[in-house]
């Protein structure tokens, strides 16, 4: 089972990006999908999460501009983000809680993260 996170890139301030992330490989089912993020420096926290049904949860800092979507039937999850600040440079990463075939527990897979840069 892996994770690839796409979509990151350099836009200015005010500007959007949306990102991808596609898990593939012996996949029985996937729970709850999401993004971190990491800043230089920083802790990895939290930018928002989907269940398999539709639920979402947000970080304070990104509501109303980040969308957080999913498509059950290509096993991607996605973020829109809007209204880019340079305070939301950091690294992306997806993530995703994944029942591979054949086991009875979920575990969290990681992918390798997406450079998001937003000029001032």
């Amino acid at each position: 089972v892996q994770l690839q996170a796409s979509g990151g890139g350099l836009v200015q301030a005010g500007g959007s990006l949306k990102l991808s992330c596609a898990a593939s490989g012996s996949i029985f089912r996937i729970d709850d999908m999401g993004w971190y993020r990491q800043a230089p420096g920083q802790q990895r926290d939290l930018v928002a999460t989907i269940t398999s049904g539709g639920s979402t949860n947000y970080a304070d800092y990104v509501k109303g501009r980040f969308t957080i979507s999913r498509d059950n039937a290509k096993n991607t999850v996605y973020l829109q983000m809007n209204s880019l600040q340079p305070e939301n440079t950091a690294v992306y990463f997806c993530y995703a809680d994944i029942f591979p075939w054949g086991y009875r527990e979920p575990s969290d897979y990681w992918g390798q993260g997406t450079q998001v840069t937003v000029s001032s």
